[in-house]
């Protein structure tokens, strides 16, 4: 029985598979991983979306069920995290020498994945997905004051590797 104000699943899809698959592999390092997460959030979805009640909560909804389906991998598997730094970097795409631009966003990449997760997760959802602090405490399940906690200490961690980085450069 359709209603209304149901939400439509390929509409859905189209909207938010690239930030959740993106959101996936940040935190799986895996291609592979990122699309399974995806795809057991969406079949998640298909089998309970129809509580959600209110049609604005669908975006924080999808990204906290792909959160916990994380964590609850990350508990299955027991291991702490799906991927290492140096695996994630080797995935990222070739830099040109001459794009300085994209060489700052690989050193930018490289010391986010130098950070530990407790961190990485916050920065990520704030500044690569923006989702406000109330967003990201849904997601990740904390209250709005460990997120602005967790964000400036990612900063300030993410801040201090970027400098160890340039350090051995300069000497």
């Amino acid at each position: 029985m359709a209603h209304e104000d149901e939400i439509d699943f390929t509409k859905l899809v189209d909207a938010y598979y690239r930030a959740l698959y993106r959101f996936a592999f940040s935190l799986s390092g895996s291609s592979h991983d990122a699309s399974d997460l995806v795809q057991e959030t969406f079949t998640i979805f298909a089998q309970k979306g129809h509580t959600i009640r209110d049609a604005s909560k669908v975006k924080t909804w999808l990204f906290t069920t792909l959160h916990r389906q994380f964590l609850r991998q990350i508990r299955k598997s027991k291991r702490e995290q799906l991927h290492t730094p140096e695996t994630l970097v080797s995935q990222s795409p070739s830099i040109e020498s001459d794009a300085a631009r994209a060489l700052d966003g690989d050193s930018a990449l490289q010391a986010l994945l130098k950070i530990s997760e407790v961190y990485r997760v916050p920065l990520t959802l704030y500044y690569l997905k923006h989702f406000n602090y109330r967003e990201i405490g849904e997601i990740l399940e904390v209250p709005i004051g460990t997120v602005m906690s967790r964000l400036a200490r990612g900063k300030s961690e993410l801040k201090n590797t970027l400098l160890k980085q340039q350090t051995p450069t300069r000497r």
